[in-house]
C-alpha cells in the first residue's frame, strides 16, 4: 500500500487556512508523476476500437471491455514490427505503461507490444498470413523437393528435452539406423520462431568441411498444444526459412489434427513426430524382404528361361543330321587335301631343286644359250625395222588375195576361188582363175620361185 501526503487538507478547522495556488501545468505534473511512478508497465487485455493512424504513423486507438474503455497509442516504430495488424474488433493483449496527455485532462496507454488474444483472434491471423503466403507462392507444390528414400544424415529441429526428440530416435533406429543430428531449439514463447528459423538455415550452411555432417532431410518438430502454444510455426520468419531451405523438410507439429503454416510450406507434413520418422526411413526388414523376394523371382525367371530354351534346342537338334558325323566327314576330307598338298608342295620342292642342281653343273652351256638367244632376237630385231609390206613388194613380190582381202598362201587355196587380187609394187590386178590352167614355168625358175616363197614366208616367222 502506496502512503500518500495530502498536505494541509487535513488541519484543525480552528486555523485559518491560506493555501498556496497551483498552475495547472503543476497539478498535470504532479498527477502525471503519481500515474507513471504507480503503473508504470501493465499488461492489459481488451477489443480494439476506434483505431486510426495518422499521417505521422502513429495509431491511435482505444481498448475497451465489458466494463470500462482505456485509450491507447502505438508510436510509428513500434507499430511497424507488430506481429498482429490493428484493427477494429480484434481482442489483443497489449503490454506499455500507462501516461497521462494533459493536452485532454486524460490518461493512456503506450502500448509497447501487441499480440491477438484468444482462439478467434489467432484463426483470424492465421487465416490472413496465410492468404499472403499463397498470394506470393510459397505453398505451390512445384518448390516442393522429394524426400531421399534412404538418408544417410537426419536432422531435427526440436526441443532438447521431452518426448518427441526420443521418439524419433526410438523410431528411426527401430526401422532403418541412421546418423540422426540435433539442433535443439526451444519450440514455444517468445524468441522461439527466429531460434527455429536460425537452426533450418545453420543445417543449410554446413558443408563436407564441416565438422557436422550435413543433413539429408530435416525433421521440424514438436507435441501437441494450443494454438497459442504452436504459434512459433506460424511466424514469417520460420515459414520463409523452410521455403528457402535446399535440404527438403518434414514438418510434425502438434498432433494430426493441428495444422500450423509450416504444414504447407514444407516438403511433406507427418501427423506427428513419430510419422515424421516413418516417413525419413523405411523399415529395413521390409526392404530385406522385399529384396529376398525379388532375388526369388529372378531366380525362377531364369530357371524358366533356360528350360525353355533348352526344350526348343532340343527339338531343333532332333531334325538335324548327325553333327558329330558330318564334322568327323569334314575332318576325313581336310586330311586328305592336307596331305595332297603337302605332297605336291614335296614335288614342286624337288624339281626346282632338280633343276637348280642342273642349272649349277652347266653354267657354261646355260651361257652360250642365252648369248645365242640374244643374238637372234638382235638380229630379228634388225631386220623388224627395215621390213615392210612396200620394201617386200618392191623386191619383185607379189601379195595375192582374194576378193574379200584374204591373203591366199597355196595354188590349191587359189583355184578354190573365181577371181584373185595379184597386189604389186605399183598396182593392183585382178585375175580370173580357171580349174585347168596350169603354170608353165621352167623347173630351173620354179625352184628359184620357190626358194623366194620360202624367203617370204620365213620374213614372218617371228
Amino acid at each position: 500500500m502506496t502512503d500518500f501526503d495530502f498536505g494541509d487538507l487535513f488541519t484543525p478547522q480552528n486555523e485559518k487556512l491560506t493555501p498556496e495556488p497551483k498552475s495547472i501545468t503543476q497539478i498535470s505534473n504532479e498527477i502525471k508523476r503519481f500515474v507513471e511512478g504507480n503503473f508504470g508497465h501493465v499488461i492489459v487485455k481488451g477489443e480494439i476500437f476506434g483505431a486510426k493512424r495518422a499521417d505521422s504513423g502513429h495509431w491511435y486507438l482505444s481498448l475497451k471491455d465489458t466494463g470500462a474503455v482505456l485509450a491507447a497509442v502505438c508510436w510509428r516504430g513500434v507499430a511497424s514490427n507488430l506481429k498482429v495488424k490493428i484493427e477494429d474488433g480484434l481482442e489483443v493483449i497489449a503490454q506499455g505503461k500507462i501516461t497521462t496527455f494533459s493536452g485532454k485532462s486524460s490518461y493512456q496507454l503506450v502500448i509497447e507490444s501487441l499480440e491477438p488474444a484468444g482462439q478467434g483472434a489467432l484463426l483470424k491471423l492465421l487465416e490472413e498470413r496465410k492468404q499472403q503466403f499463397i498470394k506470393e507462392g510459397l505453398f505451390e507444390a512445384a518448390h516442393k523437393k522429394p524426400i531421399p528414400f534412404l538418408p544417410e544424415t537426419i536432422g531435427v529441429v526440436s526441443s532438447a528435452t521431452g518426448a518427441v526428440i526420443l521418439d524419433i530416435i526410438h523410431r528411426i533406429r527401430d526401422r532403418f539406423p541412421s546418423h540422426i543430428v540435433l539442433w535443439p531449439t526451444p519450440v514455444q514463447g517468445e524468441g522461439a520462431a527466429e531460434k527455429v528459423a536460425e537452426a533450418i538455415r545453420g543445417f543449410n550452411r554446413l558443408n563436407k568441411t564441416s565438422p557436422v555432417k550435413r543433413p539429408d532431410v530435416i525433421i521440424v518438430a514438436r507435441g501437441g498444444g494450443s494454438l497459442e502454444d504452436l504459434w512459433a510455426f506460424n511466424e514469417e520468419v520460420v515459414i520463409r526459412a523452410v521455403y528457402d531451405s535446399e535440404i527438403p523438410i518434414i514438418s510434425a507439429v502438434g498432433h494430426e489434427t493441428d495444422t500450423m503454416l509450416i504444414d504447407y510450406v514444407s516438403d511433406l507434413r507427418a501427423p506427428t513426430p513419430t510419422g515424421a520418422a516413418e516417413f525419413a526411413v523405411p523399415v529395413k526388414n521390409e526392404l530385406v524382404t522385399d529384396v529376398n523376394i525379388l532375388e526369388s523371382r529372378m531366380k525362377n525367371a531364369l530357371w524358366r528361361y533356360f528350360e525353355e530354351n533348352k526344350t526348343k534346342i532340343d527339338g531343333l537338334s532332333r531334325g538335324i543330321p548327325n553333327m558329330r558325323q558330318i564334322i568327323n566327314e569334314n575332318l576325313q576330307d581336310l586330311d586328305y587335301r592336307v596331305e595332297r598338298l603337302q605332297n605336291a608342295i614335296k614335288n614342286e620342292l624337288s624339281q626346282k631343286q632338280n633343276a637348280l642342281e642342273k642349272a649349277a653343273l652347266k653354267p657354261i652351256y646355260l651361257k652360250s644359250i642365252l648369248e645365242r638367244y640374244t643374238e637372234r632376237l638382235n638380229g630379228l630385231s634388225a631386220r623388224l625395222q627395215g621390213v615392210s609390206v612396200e620394201a617386200v613388194l618392191k623386191r619383185g613380190f607379189a601379195w595375192v588375195k582374194n576378193t574379200e582381202g584374204q591373203t591366199i598362201y597355196s595354188a590349191v587355196s587359189a583355184k578354190k576361188e573365181d577371181s584373185l587380187i595379184i597386189k604389186f609394187a605399183d598396182n593392183e590386178l585382178q585375175a580370173k582363175v580357171t580349174s585347168d590352167t596350169t603354170p608353165n614355168i621352167a623347173p630351173k625358175s620354179v625352184k628359184k620361185i620357190k626358194k623366194e616363197e620360202k624367203t617370204q614366208t620365213s620374213l614372218f616367222d617371228f
